[in-house]
């Protein structure tokens, strides 16, 4: 057995057979986390709807796990429009208030025929000291 443990929330399931996120030890990695709700199977509407939901599903999935934000060490977002910065980083701020000790981001496009107009995955490494 490898002790890979599948981390699935309630809100958003892949269409896919994925699990949101697959856990060894004490590291976390979560696959793309959409900006649509599985119990309705809609799309979030608007940049701001869909960023508040996209940040949602990954607390959710980290709590899932036992973790909480402060495990989270990178995140990766990806943007159809990079003109929707505004409302990526009011999210940001939210989750991750304190500018000391945000985890490292990478932004990049978003293919232009997505539904989605942002989505992004995590690593986070669970119970880490000082955390």
């Amino acid at each position: 057995m490898s002790g890979r443990k599948a981390i699935y929330i309630d809100g958003f399931q892949h269409s896919n057979p994925i699990p949101n996120a697959a856990q060894i030890g004490n590291i976390l990695v979560s696959g793309a986390l959409m900006a649509r709700d599985s119990r309705t199977n809609r799309i979030a509407e608007g940049i701001e709807a869909q960023a508040a939901l996209v940040f949602r599903h990954m607390r959710d999935v980290i709590e899932a796990a036992g973790g909480t934000p402060d495990d989270i060490i990178k995140v990766n977002v990806a943007l159809r429009d990079h003109n929707n910065r505004d409302a990526l980083n009011a999210e940001w701020t939210k989750m991750f208030p304190d500018k000391a000790t945000r985890p490292a981001r990478q932004t990049t496009p978003l293919v232009e025929d997505s539904p989605f107009l942002i989505h992004l995955d995590f690593m986070a490494v669970l119970g880490a000291p000082g955390n």
